[in-house]
């Protein structure tokens, strides 16, 4: 039966009116489409999915419950693992995840597991759970994945749980970082007000390390601290030109239009829009920044990208629609210099690219041909990732706290989330023990919040 069902596709907004708003592409599941998708679900003894998955969700579980139409129990299975289903069913890699694992993707198409989990997420609560305070304090260092999946333990455990965000709004990465037609922030805002629900505290235009220190926060009788600051210190090229107006690191661009509007003439800070801008990278971030600029004016829009479409990281369902959006890809381009007129982006050189050999990562590392092109551009956005902000490393400093970094200024953790310091934990992308994705920093927040239980509760 499973075999004879085709896979379910949630509706999209045609390609040609999505690229003028920033309304959501995809629809959610109709619930006829959900029951026909969890019916193609073996229901794998040995669930594959679910070793896919960083948090452990019990995939077959809760799909079956959706397939026998049990939608608020799905809800229950999935948020024993995970209390953000709507966000990670819409931003999660699938693909390479609990999807990648699905034993009907060996000869077909695998189980919609995401599409099935958005649905859930966004069609049923969190069951109201009776807290019983244990008279205990832990403080959050960012609201992003990994500081929401912690506090919702922490909470649910009977701390006091105080988040504390750097910005103006909540939501970490998923507010700044992952526009909205990914991520619609109705979506967003119900998960943080679920949380506050649950009596966690929230304090926005807080940066630990400047504002307050971990010294303070101890001070102030927080027995545990989680940082999970993320990682927002752009990489850039280091090429000529890189200094010229209108050269943007994609997290500056995404951060100015999704948390400060800036493609709106009113606002502040306007960004200059010009005719044809480029993306550098070919990662999730480059398709979110691309994809943005073509909705915030851009008439024309290039990804270049140093080897082919095959070794693209990004997730499949992003490319695809960023080409249904019209951006131009180019591949095997590797940028040389920017070239400028009156101090602004004019032009862009690139070498082309052979691929040669493999590098350490397993992929065919690209080689020059000595053959060059330059292309006429506006501006250049550059996504080639991220490094942690050093803040809260020098206040330790300055604070004579020993909190252990490695040679590119990640906390250096164990497996359990615990730092050099006791009673200080970190993790997501400040202290990353793997790939950085929503996912796996909801499975570091898991991880540190068992640990301060396990530690401050016995």
């Amino acid at each position: 039966m499973a075999e004879k069902i085709e896979r379910q596709r949630p509706k999209e907004q045609d390609r040609f009116e999505r690229r003028t708003n920033f309304e959501s592409v995809e629809e959610n599941f109709t619930k006829e489409q959900a029951l026909l998708e969890a019916s193609r679900c073996l229901n794998c003894k040995n669930a594959r999915c679910k070793q896919g998955c960083p948090v452990s969700i019990d995939i077959p579980a809760f799909i079956k419950e959706v397939k026998e139409n049990n939608i608020e129990k799905a809800g229950e299975i999935i948020r024993n693992s995970s209390m953000l289903p709507s966000v990670c069913g819409r931003v999660c890699p699938q693909e390479k995840q609990c999807e990648g694992k699905c034993v009907l993707g060996i000869k077909g198409l695998p189980v919609a597991i995401g599409a099935l989990e958005r649905f859930v997420g966004d069609n049923t609560k969190a069951s109201k759970v009776e807290i019983k305070p244990n008279g205990k304090k832990v403080a959050i260092v960012g609201s992003g994945c990994a500081g929401m999946s912690a506090a919702a333990d922490l909470r649910n455990a009977g701390f006091e749980v105080s988040i504390f965000e750097a910005l103006h709004e909540y939501g970490g990465v998923l507010r700044y970082g992952i526009p909205p037609f990914r991520l619609p922030r109705v979506v967003l805002d119900r998960e943080i007000k679920a949380l506050q629900d649950m009596g966690v505290k929230f304090y926005k235009n807080v940066i630990v390390g400047k504002s307050i220190t971990i010294k303070q926060l101890k001070e102030e009788g927080y027995e545990a601290i989680f940082i999970c600051s993320g990682a927002g210190l752009p990489k850039m090229m280091n090429i000529p030109g890189e200094n010229l107006n209108g050269v943007y690191s994609a997290n500056e661009f995404l951060t100015r239009v999704n948390l400060m509007h800036a493609q709106s003439p009113d606002t502040p800070t306007p960004l200059k829009i010009g005719k044809t801008t480029a993306v550098i990278g070919g990662g999730n971030v480059a398709m979110d920044a691309a994809r943005t600029a073509v909705r915030v004016g851009y008439e024309k829009v290039y990804i270049f990208y140093r080897r082919t479409e095959k070794e693209l990281p990004a997730r499949l369902e992003e490319i695809r629609h960023a080409k249904e959006e019209g951006i131009d890809f180019q591949f095997l381009h590797a940028p040389i210099e920017i070239k400028g007129e009156n101090g602004w982006v004019k032009s862009m050189k690139f070498e082309i690219m052979e691929l040669g050999e493999p590098d350490e990562s397993g992929r065919q590392k690209p080689v020059g041909t000595g053959k060059y092109v330059e292309v006429e551009l506006d501006s250049v956005i550059v996504s080639l990732g991220t490094g942690p902000n050093p803040i809260i490393q020098r206040s330790a400093v300055n604070d004579n706290i020993d909190l252990d970094t490695d040679n590119k200024g990640y906390i250096i953790i164990n497996d359990k989330g615990e730092t050099s310091v006791r009673q200080i934990y970190a993790g997501g992308d400040v202290a990353p023990l793997g790939p950085s994705t929503a996912i796996n920093a909801m499975g570091a927040g898991k991880r540190a919040a068992k640990t301060i239980i396990e530690n401050l509760l016995g």
